[in-house]
């Protein structure tokens, strides 16, 4: 039976009649998309059809309470993610800036789209306990909006933002931790067997990078962070019906690659260290700017500090060496990859502080240890303490 409130009563579980014993449609969508599975899919490891499946998605009909505990467990989810009303989140969504767009990655970007709105709850809900530091970033918008930014412009939103942070000319020590000193929200969870490397969005006026990739290179893993700082500076005023084109998401990509080799090598002082092109230095620079060897080249082919044959002969080297996939000190264990901080602090200091417990927050935060721990940087195992599960799923003969 559909219901007002858009809400699915269990018919056959024991007190169903409480209010908040419902489930919420929506609720079940997102946990079934974040663990990319399709209606037939999910219908077809707990028994049913996708027809049905659909239905109990449209709030159209309900699960009796075994089948629900069948898909909360198949979904991995507690029950009581199920039946509470999401979070409220900072405001409406701007796009998400995913490296790619079309049929091939839909179900990807749709899980995607789930784990930024858990991000968006999760710190939404820190933030009415906790302040967090003021979004500092600039400003800025390309001179021909219907043609992007020109190169000059990318150098000086680049350059414009190391002011406005106090940076200086030199390597930046922490890509990250000084991305969320600014007011960014990050958050990092490994999304096993997708080629998700990044990606960035604003929700209302705070903005927020996820980090899924499967890196285990620090430097790459920066670069990415640099790489949505510029989707966040450069392309607030871009629409989802650009995203969707992919002329234009091919010229924005290319944009915050240029704005992130800029933040990240600026050309008022990384191009006096480059004095050969012998690739061997380039080694101890990566050392210094925290920078890949080939994104390095790659900036200097930007800035014009070598020609065309230089550039060619030094990819052939790193060919030669079998540097592409992997360079030199690129040992997590040489240069360790770089850790969101913020969620976790929040949480941590709400904790010894004996504002919130783990019960307190498993229950009004009621998705899966697993991911809460993930999304704020938390050690495995520390939410394991469960909270407890309402007891009205129960089947019971009439």
């Amino acid at each position: 039976m559909v219901t007002t409130d858009n809400v699915v009563g269990f018919p056959n579980a024991a007190r169903g009649d409480l209010p908040g014993r419902r489930l919420i449609p929506a609720r079940l969508r997102a946990a079934r998309i974040a663990k990319r599975m399709n209606q037939a899919e999910l219908g077809a490891a707990i028994g049913k059809t996708r027809q049905i499946i659909s239905a109990y998605e449209q709030g159209e009909k309900a699960p009796e309470g075994a089948t629900m505990t069948a898909i909360a467990a198949l979904l991995a989810q507690p029950l009581a993610y199920f039946t509470t009303p999401e979070q409220d989140g900072f405001g409406p969504f701007g796009p998400r800036f995913y490296r790619a767009i079309g049929p091939d990655t839909k179900r990807r970007n749709l899980m995607c789209d789930v784990y930024a709105d858990w991000q968006v709850q999760i710190a939404r809900y820190v933030d009415r306990l906790i302040n967090y530091p003021a979004l500092v970033l600039p400003s800025l918008a390309p001179e021909r909006a219907e043609d992007g930014y020109d190169e000059e412009e990318i150098e000086e939103a680049a350059a414009a933002c190391r002011k406005m942070w106090g940076l200086g000319h030199g390597p930046i020590s922490n890509v990250l931790s000084l991305a969320e000193s600014k007011g960014i929200i990050t958050a990092r969870l490994v999304m096993e067997g997708e080629k998700v490397e990044a990606f960035s969005f604003w929700n209302g006026s705070r903005a927020f990078i996820f980090l899924a990739s499967q890196k285990d290179s620090a430097v790459r893993a920066r670069f990415d962070v640099a790489h949505e700082i510029g989707h966040l500076v450069l392309h607030r005023g871009v629409g989802p019906e650009d995203i969707a084109d992919p002329k234009i998401l091919k010229r924005i990509e290319a944009e915050a690659n240029r704005f992130a080799g800029a933040l990240l090598l600026p050309r008022e002082s990384f191009p006096f260290e480059v004095f050969t092109t012998r690739l061997d230095a380039f080694v101890e620079l990566k050392a210094r700017w925290k920078v890949a060897i080939q994104a390095m080249i790659y900036r200097c082919k930007d800035l014009g500090i070598f020609d065309e044959f230089q550039i060619t002969n030094l990819y052939k080297q790193i060919s030669a060496r079998k540097w592409r996939t992997k360079e030199p000190l690129d040992d997590p264990e040489i240069l360790p990859i770089e850790q969101p901080k913020m969620l976790r602090s929040a949480v941590e200091m709400l904790f010894s502080a004996g504002r919130k417990d783990v019960s307190d927050l498993r229950a009004e935060l009621p998705l899966s240890a697993d991911v809460l721990e993930a999304l704020c940087n938390l050690d495995a195992g520390r939410l394991a303490t469960p909270c407890a599960e309402p007891v009205a799923f129960a089947p019971t003969l009439k």
